[in-house]
C-alpha cells in the first residue's frame, strides 16, 4: 500500500532523529586534543581517531590505522602553490587519459584515489600533500602507501615527516618507475609529539607524469596503554604501560615517556652510539663514520640515524666491495658470572642485492688459536630500515666480538647503537691485534675455483655467468649452478638457497626435529621453521630464493608443511618479480599439527624471479603454535620441458585445461570453472570453462594470458574456431594473436565490450611459418561482466569469412581487388584527409576500418575498387547483413554492395552525400550454397573523396526497420558502446532464462517468455554522481513528426532508491530530453510512446541512470517501433479492455465509499474526543495541503498503459 506523501515525510524525519539520538548515546567522547590523533582510541566508536590522515572501522590489535580515500580525504590537505595540485579522484571520473585505470583498494575504476595530473608546463612545480596533525608515533611505526605514476616520468617523488622544526626525509627517488601500483613502506622511528607527513610530486618540462597515491596505512604507531598491573616478565613503566622484559636499555623509547632508557636504568650497559666516535670499538680500513648528511643526494645512503631519529645524528657506514669487508673490533670482553653478554645492534643494508653484514666471535683459549665463530649473517635488501638485532654469549673464555660489512655497487651497510649488556665485562689492559683479521668462512659453491671472473661460477674447465646460475637448466657436469636454488630438505647447512630475511618478531630457521617441538611424526631430520626474532618492525616471518628463471608453464614446487596457529596466522608462499608480490599458495586456516604434502604450480616467469615463503605465528598462542616446511622440490622448471599434452590445441575443458597454460606475467588469471547460476559452460551447458573474472579480488594487473607451447604446424594454414563470452555491463577485451620468442606477436582476432548474454563462435586462420604460439589475452579495460572460452578447435586449412568483423586486427580475409586500393587504416596514424577522423567500433581516431580514396589522381571518374570477402557457408536460413559505411562531404560516387551466390548476384547500391557520421547499411541475405560478399566503390571524379566501411556484420533472422527492433536477434541498429564521460557503461542483451550474475526481467514482452530477448542495464554497478548508459539508434532522418513506441520494465527493491529511464534526442543541435520515467518496484512490462522531431539528422538515445544511491535494480526494454512520419495516436480500449477497466473502476470506488466511511468515523470520533478533553492527533493536517488525485493510468487486462496525452511530446 502506498502511504501519503506527507505521513513518510515524518516517518523518514522520525526515523532521523531516532539515528541521530543513538549516535549521540553511542558517543559521549570528548578526547582532549593531545589524546587525539594518537593511534589510540580513547574513545569506544575511535571518533578521536578520525580525519587524522587515517580511518578507523573497527579497531582491533593488529589492525592499522588506514586511509583507501573511499569517502574523503581523511584529513589530508593539498598545499601545492602552483597550479599543479592533488585532488581526490577515480579513473570513471575522467572521460579521457585517468591517472590510473583503477584504484589500488578495489581494483576498480569505482575506487578513488588521491592524484595529480599530467604538468603542461614548462617551469619546475611541486605539488605537495600534506597530513594534519598525528601525534606521538611508536618507535617502529611504519607507513605503507601505494604510489602509481603513468604518462612517462616524473622528475622526483618525496616523502617527508616535519616534526617541530625539523624535517625529516623518510623516502625519496628520480626512479626509474615500474608501471602499476608500487607499494612504499618506510619507517617514522619513535616521534614525540607532534608531527606531519608531507607527499611530494616534482614535475617540469621534460617529466611530465601523472602520480596516484592510495591506500595509507599506519602500523604499529601506538604507544602501549596505561594498566594497572603487567603480565608476568613484563617490566611496568613509569606512566603504567607495560612492556617486555628483552626491551629495557635496548636504544628505543618504549614505554613513551622513556623510563625504559633512562640513564639510571641502563648505567651499566655499554652504548655506543658513534655521536663522538667510535667508544670502545675500533675499525681497520674500509670503515668511516660519518653524518647521514654526508652521503650523496640520491643514494642508499641512509637519511637519518637511529639514535636520534635525526639527520643530524651519526652512525658508522661501509661501502666497502665484496673480497675487502669493512671491519669493527670490540674489546676483549668477559660474560660475568653464569650469565650472558648480550649485544644489541641496530644495522641497515639496502642498495644492493649483495650487501653482507656478518657478526662473528674470537674466543681466547690458552695455548690455542681458533678461527671465529659465525653467530649472525644479514644478507640482500632490508630496505631504508634500522633493523633492530641481538645476540646472546655465553663463554668462559675470553672473546672478542667482530662486525664485517660489505656491499656491492650503489649499496651501503650500516651500524648504529652498539649496546652491550650489564653482564659483559671488558678486559682491562688487553690491546687489540693490528694483523689483518680472518675472514669469515662462507659455503663454496665449486671445490674447483678456475680463472673465473668475480660472481662467475667455476665448475672444472667452466665458468658460469651469473646470468646462468639457477636458470633450471644445468650448464656443470654435476648441476652445481643449480644446488643453491631452492630444491633442498634442509638436511645441509647452507640451506640451498633459502635466506631469512625477517626484520621483525619471526624468523625463518633451519632447526633440528628433536629441538622444535612440532609435529609428532618429525623424529629426526632437520627442516625451516618459524622462531622467535629480535627484530623490532614487521612481525612476520619471510625467507626468499636466490634470482631464478626463466621458468617453464610446468613449473612446479612440491614441499611438506606444518602449521597451526589460533586464532590468528598464515603460512604462504608468494612470486616475488618486477617489485611486486603475488600470492601462489597459502596454506588451509590452522592446518593439521602432522606434516603435509602439498604442490604448487609456478608457470612460467621470466627471469629475474624469486620465491618467497611468509609467515605468521602466534608462538604465544595455546596448544604447540608453529609453522615449517621441508622437502621443498622444484619439478619440470625448465623451459624446454614439454609434454604430449603440449600439442592439444583443440580442448572443451571438460577435463584439464588440456594444452592451454595460464600466464604468470601478472597476478590476473584465467580459471578453469565449473558451470553455475550466473554462467554456463558452452559444451553441455553444464560442464567446465576457462573464466576471466575482470574484477577478481587482490588484483591489480591489466591483462591476464591464457597459452598454448610452440606448435610445430601440421598445414601452412591452420583454422583455430572457438566459442567466446563477453557479458556484462562494463567488460573488456579478449583477443587472439600469434607470436614467437623475440618477435612482434601477430593480431588474429579480437572483441570488446559486451557481445550479449549468450556464447558466440568466432575463427581466425593461422598463416604458419615457424612454430608459434598461441595466446588469448583477457584485458582488464573493463571491470564488471564476464569473460570466457570454450570449445577450441585447431583444424587443417583457411577459415571460412568470419561473421563479425571489425577492422581493428585485420582485413578479415577481405582483398582488394586490382590496384589493392582499399586500404586499413586509423586516422591516428596520420590518413585523416582520407578518412573519417574515427571509426564506427571504438568511435576513436585509434579505430580501424576499410577506405578507399576516390579522388581522380587515385581512381579516375566511373573506375571501380572492390573489396571482396572469403567466402561464407551456406545459409541453413535467411539472415541480415548489416555494415556501416562512411561518405565523404564531397560525393565521392557510388557505394554498391554486392551478394555473390554462384551466378546469382544481389545488389544495394548507394549513392547520396556524405556526412560527419557513419550510418548503417542492410541487406537480406539467402545463400543456399558458399557465397561472397563485395564492396564497390564507383568512383565520382571528385577531389578529396572517400569511401569507408566498418563492423561488417551477418546475424539470423530478416532486417529490422531504422530505428525498430524487438531484440531476438541482438540489438539490431543500435549501438550500445560507452559514451565518453558516462563511466564506461553499456546496455546488455539477454533473455530470461539464460544464466547471469545480473538482475533482469523473467520473460520478455515480445514472446511473453523465458526464451525471448531483451535489452538491459543493471543499474547497480553506477557509482556515485552523474553516471549512466547510453543505447542509441542509428542516425535517422529529420522529421516533422514521428511516433516513438516501445515496452519498458523496471525493478527496484528499495522505495527510497529508483532508477530512471529517458529518452534523448541527440542532433548537432544538442540533447533534448522528450521523455523521462522513473521506476521503483515495478516487475511488469510498460509501453510508452512518443512522439518526436527534429529538423536535423538525429539519433534517438534510451539513458539509463539511477535517482539515488547505488541499488541493484534493472532497467529493460524491448519492441521498439520507430514509425517515421506517423503521429502518435491515442491507446483504443477493446470491450475486453472496457470491462476490466469497469471492474477495477468498481474496485477502487468500493475502497472509496469504506475509506469514507472510517474518514467520517475518525472525525466523529475526534470531535467526541475533543468534547472530552480526550488525546489530541499526532499529525495535524495544513489548511493548505491539496486533495490526494489518482494516477493517470489506464488498467488493462494484462498490463499498464500510460496514455498518450502523459507520455506524448507535448
Amino acid at each position: 500500500m502506498r502511504l501519503p506523501t506527507r505521513l513518510l515525510s515524518v516517518l523518514v524525519l522520525l526515523m532521523a532523529v531516532q539515528s541521530l539520538g543513538r549516535a549521540w548515546v553511542s558517543n559521549p567522547c570528548a578526547s582532549p586534543v593531545e589524546a587525539q590523533c594518537d593511534f589510540l582510541c580513547d574513545c569506544r566508536d575511535c571518533s578521536d581517531e578520525t580525519q587524522c590522515g587515517y580511518n578507523v572501522a573497527s579497531p582491533s590489535l593488529g589492525t592499522p590505522f588506514t586511509c583507501d580515500f573511499e569517502q574523503d580525504p581523511c584529513g589530508w590537505q593539498d598545499i601545492s602553490t602552483s597550479g599543479y595540485n592533488w585532488v581526490r579522484d577515480r579513473a570513471g571520473a575522467q572521460p579521457e587519459g585517468p591517472v590510473a585505470h583503477t584504484d589500488h583498494t578495489r581494483g576498480t575504476d569505482l575506487g578513488w584515489y588521491m592524484a595529480v595530473g599530467t604538468h603542461h608546463g614548462t617551469q619546475a612545480s611541486i605539488a605537495a600533500l600534506r597530513s594534519p596533525v598525528i601525534r606521538e608515533a611508536g618507535p617502529a611505526c611504519e607507513l605503507h602507501l601505494w604510489c602509481h605514476v603513468t604518462s612517462g616520468d616524473v622528475a622526483e617523488l618525496q616523502l617527508e615527516l616535519t616534526h617541530r622544526a625539523e624535517t625529516l626525509t623518510l623516502w625519496q627517488s628520480s626512479g626509474p618507475w615500474r608501471p602499476g601500483w608500487q607499494e612504499l613502506v618506510v619507517t617514522t622511528g619513535r616521534i614525540q609529539g607532534d608531527f606531519r607527513v608531507t607527499f611530494s610530486a616534482t614535475r617540469n618540462a621534460t617529466h611530465r607524469g601523472a602520480v596516484a597515491l592510495d591506500d595509507v596505512e599506519f602500523w604499529n604507531c601506538g604507544l602501549p596503554a596505561p594498566q594497572a598491573t603487567c603480565p608476568l616478565g613484563h617490566h611496568h613503566c613509569q606512566n603504567a604501560a607495560c612492556i617486555e622484559s628483552h626491551q629495557l636499555c635496548d636504544g628505543e623509547d618504549n614505554c613513551g615517556d622513556g623510563s625504559d632508557e633512562d640513564l639510571l636504568s641502563c648505567s651499566q650497559h655499554m652504548i655506543t652510539d658513534f655521536e663522538t666516535g667510535l667508544g670502545l670499538w675500533t675499525y681497520s680500513e674500509g670503515s668511516a663514520w660519518n653524518h647521514s648528511t654526508g652521503g650523496p643526494k640520491g643514494s642508499a645512503w641512509p637519511h637519518r640515524d637511529h639514535s636520534r631519529n635525526s639527520p643530524q645524528g651519526s652512525f658508522l657506514v661501509s661501502m666497502a666491495m665484496p673480497g675487502n669487508p669493512a671491519m669493527l673490533l670490540s674489546p676483549q670482553l668477559q660474560a660475568s658470572g653464569s650469565h650472558n653478554c648480550s649485544l644489541i645492534f641496530y644495522h641497515y643494508l639496502h642498495g644492493s642485492e649483495d650487501g653482507r653484514l656478518e657478526l662473528l666471535l674470537q674466543t681466547q683459549s690458552p695455548g690455542t688459536s681458533q678461527a671465529p665463530v659465525l653467530l649472525r649473517q644479514r644478507h640482500g635488501e632490508l630496505g631504508t630500515s634500522w633493523v633492530r638485532d641481538r645476540v646472546d654469549i655465553r663463554s668462559t673464555h675470553p672473546f672478542w666480538i667482530l662486525l664485517t660489512g660489505d656491499t656491492g655497487p650503489g649499496g651501503v651497510v650500516g651500524l648504529d647503537d652498539l649496546i652491550l649488556s650489564d653482564h659483559c665485562t671488558v678486559t682491562p689492559g688487553v690491546v687489540p691485534p693490528h694483523v689483518p683479521w680472518p675472514k669469515a668462512p662462507r659455503p663454496q659453491q665449486s671445490s674447483l675455483q678456475g680463472p673465473c671472473q668475480p660472481g662467475q661460477l667455476a665448475c672444472r674447465d667452466l665458468c658460469v655467468p651469473p646470468e646462468q646460475l639457477c636458470d633450471f637448466q644445468p650448464q656443470c657436469a654435476q648441476g652445481e649452478d643449480e644446488h643453491e636454488c631452492g630444491t633442498t630438505d634442509f638436511e645441509s647447512a647452507a640451506a640451498r638457497g633459502w635466506e631469512d630475511v625477517s626484520i621483525g618478531q619471526l624468523q625463518w630457521v633451519r632447526l633440528a626435529a628433536q629441538e622444535s617441538g612440532g609435529p609428532s611424526k618429525a623424529a629426526a631430520g632437520h627442516f625451516l621453521s618459524v622462531q622467535r626474532a629480535w627484530g623490532q618492525l614487521r612481525a612476520e616471518a619471510r625467507a626468499l630464493t636466490p634470482v631464478l628463471g626463466p621458468s617453464g608453464p610446468h613449473c612446479e614446487l612440491h614441499m611438506a608443511y606444518h602449521f597451526h596457529s589460533q586464532p590468528q596466522g598464515f603460512l604462504a608462499l608468494a612470486v616475488v618479480e618486477s617489485g611486486s608480490r603475488e600470492l601462489v599458495w597459502q596454506a588451509p586456516g590452522s592446518s593439521s599439527r602432522d606434516w603435509t604434502v602439498d604442490k604448487v604450480l609456478l608457470g612460467a616467469h621470466h627471469r629475474p624471479f624469486r620465491l618467497e615463503l611468509v609467515a605468521l605465528v602466534d608462538l604465544d598462542g595455546p596448544g604447540q603454535q608453529g609453522a615449517g616446511v621441508d622437502n621443498m622440490t622444484m619439478r619440470d622448471c625448465s623451459p624446454t620441458v614439454t609434454t604430449e599434452k603440449d600439442r592439444e590445441v583443440t580442448c572443451n575443458f571438460e577435463w584439464d585445461a588440456c594444452g592451454w597454460h595460464l600466464g604468470h606475467l601478472t597476478d590476473v588469471h584465467w580459471h578453469r570453472v565449473e558451470s553455475h547460476s550466473s554462467g554456463h559452460d558452452h559444451t553441455t551447458g553444464q560442464g567446465f570453462f576457462m573464466l576471466l573474472d575482470p574484477a577478481e579480488p587482490r588484483s591489480h594487473g591489466r591483462q591476464a594470458h591464457l597459452l598454448t607451447e610452440p606448435q610445430v604446424p601440421v598445414a601452412r594454414e591452420q583454422c583455430l574456431s572457438f566459442w567466446f563470452h563477453l557479458h556484462g555491463p562494463q567488460i573488456g577485451t579478449l583477443r587472439l594473436a600469434m607470436w614467437r620468442d623475440g618477435e612482434e606477436e601477430v593480431p588474429l582476432w579480437s572483441g570488446s565490450g559486451t557481445h550479449g548474454n549468450r556464447w558466440h563462435q568466432a575463427w581466425a586462420t593461422l598463416h604458419h611459418q615457424l612454430e608459434p604460439s598461441t595466446k588469448y589475452q583477457g584485458l582488464r579495460d573493463g571491470y564488471h561482466g564476464i569473460m570466457a572460452l570454450d570449445d577450441v578447435t585447431m583444424q587443417p586449412g583457411a577459415c571460412p569469412a568470419p561473421q563479425r568483423c571489425s577492422f581493428e586486427d585485420s582485413t578479415c580475409s577481405f582483398s582488394s581487388g586490382g590496384q589493392g586500393l582499399w586500404r586499413r587504416q586509423a586516422s591516428a596514424l596520420g590518413h585523416a584527409a582520407s578518412g573519417p577522423w574515427t571509426d564506427h567500433t571504438t568511435e576513436t581516431a585509434q579505430g580501424h576500418y576499410m577506405v578507399v580514396d576516390t579522388s581522380p589522381d587515385a581512381l579516375p571518374r566511373g573506375h571501380v575498387a572492390s573489396l571482396t570477402s572469403e567466402e561464407h557457408w551456406p545459409l541453413p536460413q535467411p539472415a541480415c547483413l548489416t555494415f556501416w559505411y562512411h561518405l565523404s562531404q564531397h560525393n565521392p560516387g557510388t557505394l554498391q554492395v554486392r551478394v555473390e551466390e554462384g551466378d546469382h548476384h544481389q545488389t544495394l547500391s548507394i549513392s547520396e552525400h556524405g556526412g560527419l557520421v557513419w550510418r548503417l547499411g542492410s541487406m537480406a541475405v539467402q545463400a543456399k550454397q558458399a557465397w561472397r560478399v563485395v564492396f564497390e566503390a564507383v568512383a565520382a571524379g571528385v577531389e578529396h573523396s572517400y569511401m569507408a566501411v566498418d563492423d561488417v556484420l551477418l546475424q539470423d533472422g530478416p532486417c529490422p526497420q531504422p530505428g525498430s527492433c524487438d531484440f531476438e536477434a541482438g540489438l539490431c541498429g543500435w549501438s550500445h558502446l560507452a559514451w565518453p564521460g558516462l563511466g564506461g557503461y553499456s546496455w546488455d542483451w539477454s533473455s530470461g532464462a539464460t544464466p547471469s550474475p545480473y538482475l533482469r526481467p523473467t520473460v520478455d514482452h515480445t514472446l511473453g517468455t523465458e526464451a525471448g530477448h531483451f535489452a538491459f542495464f543493471e543499474t547497480g554497478v553506477l557509482g556515485d554522481g552523474s553516471r549512466a548508459a547510453w543505447l542509441r539508434s542509428e542516425p535517422l532522418p529529420a522529421t516533422e513528426a514521428s511516433c516513438l513506441r516501445f515496452w519498458y520494465h523496471m525493478g527496484f527493491p528499495e522505495h527510497f532508491y529508483k532508477g530512471e529511464l529517458q529518452v534523448l534526442l541527440v542532433s548537432v543541435r544538442g540533447q533534448l530530453v522528450v521523455w523521462a520515467e522513473g521506476g521503483r518496484l515495478r516487475h511488469q512490462w510498460l509501453k510508452a510512446q512518443v512522439e518526436v522531431a527534429s529538423a536535423e539528422e538525429f539519433q534517438v538515445v534510451f539513458e539509463a541512470t539511477l535517482g539515488g544511491q547505488p541499488v541493484q535494480g534493472p532497467i529493460a526494454l524491448d519492441d521498439i517501433e520507430y514509425l517515421a512520419g506517423q503521429h502518435c495516436q491515442r491507446p483504443t480500449v477493446s470491450p475486453e479492455d472496457t470491462a476490466a477497466h469497469v471492474s477495477v473502476l468498481a474496485a477502487v470506488g468500493g475502497a472509496l465509499v469504506f475509506l469514507t466511511l472510517l474518514v467520517l468515523l475518525g472525525f466523529a470520533g475526534r470531535h467526541w474526543l475533543h468534547k472530552k478533553g480526550g488525546w489530541g492527533w499526532p499529525f495535524q493536517r495544513d489548511k493548505d495541503s491539496a486533495a490526494h488525485s489518482f494516477d493517470n493510468i489506464l488498467f488493462n487486462a494484462d498490463q499498464v498503459t500510460l496514455p498518450a496525452a502523459v507520455t506524448s511530446n507535448p
